[in-house]
């Protein structure tokens, strides 16, 4: 799943997953990715950290809070170059972290890698 209030890197993520063959379900946000979530989805995320009414490390203490994190891998794909201190309580949840503009290669491999380590994961369309 990528969460990311830019509709332009959902769609460009989607594209490249797709085009490997793959699924990719899409958040504009926080509150829908809690909500995939709640509906089911397991698998990995691609949270964004600066997104408008809920961050990516809000959706990430929100996530934990409500139970959610089993069976879900999240690493951070963000523009912003170094984790900030909102990270701090909550850094064992997230895997990895990989900057904007990313590589598309390092991107895939980085998702299948982490998806393989998942007993499960079905794919999701978005809503």
């Amino acid at each position: 799943m990528i969460v990311d209030d830019n509709e332009y890197v959902r769609e460009s993520v989607e594209i490249l997953f797709k085009s490997e063959g793959g699924c990719l379900a899409t958040a504009e946000g926080g509150k829908e990715c809690l909500e995939q979530l709640e509906a089911g989805f397991k698998g990995v995320i691609l949270m964004d950290v600066m997104m408008p009414h809920m961050d990516g490390w809000d959706t990430i203490r929100e996530i934990v809070s409500r139970g959610l994190y089993d069976g879900n891998i999240i690493i951070m794909l963000t523009a912003k170059r170094e984790p900030d201190e909102k990270m701090e309580e909550i850094q064992s949840y997230v895997t990895d972290y990989l900057t904007k503009p990313f590589n598309p290669t390092e991107l895939l491999e980085m998702a299948s890698y982490y998806g393989s380590l998942l007993k499960e994961t079905p794919c999701h369309d978005a809503a």
